[in-house]
């Protein structure tokens, strides 16, 4: 009797160590290589050990497989500039489409041109007239031609912009 009281105590605590057990090894070491975060390193030297706390995984949307996308006919050829699955847009609408952005990027332009020559003419070669305090405190008056400065190279950018994106329209 004692025996298999004894023998039922060790399989009990057998039993507890092993539930207990059994979440510590549900998780293997997990490492981070770049965005990617795996358990096995096979040979990458960019992988480091995460410690801490369990890793949770969300999987993202996957893309859709060729079997999903829709069948195009014949009629409407694919050009090599549209997206797989963008909507085909009739030819007069698109080119209302490409006027009307043309006017608003050309307005845009001359808008960032009008700033830049204002900006240009405040900023005076690097030497703008002191306002206020600054005459008193130089380091201000440091402070403020730095920030022109970069307000004009920001603007000078944008009007870059501007040119490459009408140059596309033309």
């Amino acid at each position: 009797m004692k025996s298999r009281l004894l023998t039922s105590c060790l399989c009990l605590a057998a039993g507890l160590l092993a539930v207990a057990a059994a979440p510590a090894s549900a998780q293997d070491r997990v490492y981070r290589c770049g965005n990617e975060y795996t358990n096995q390193i096979k040979g990458r030297s960019d992988c480091k050990l995460v410690e801490g706390g369990n890793v949770t995984i969300v999987r993202g949307t996957m893309p859709a497989t060729v079997s999903e996308r829709p069948v195009r006919s014949s009629a409407a050829p694919r050009t090599a500039s549209a997206a797989p699955a963008a909507p085909r847009i009739d030819t007069p609408e698109q080119r209302a489409r490409d006027a009307d952005a043309k006017v608003i990027l050309e307005q845009e332009l001359r808008r960032a041109e009008t700033r830049q020559a204002e900006l240009l003419k405040e900023y005076n070669n690097g030497e703008p007239d002191k306002i206020g305090g600054e005459a008193r405190n130089y380091q201000k008056y440091l402070d403020r031609v730095a920030e022109m400065k970069a307000a004009v190279e920001r603007n000078q950018s944008d009007i870059d912009g501007l040119k490459r994106e009408l140059s596309r329209h033309r």
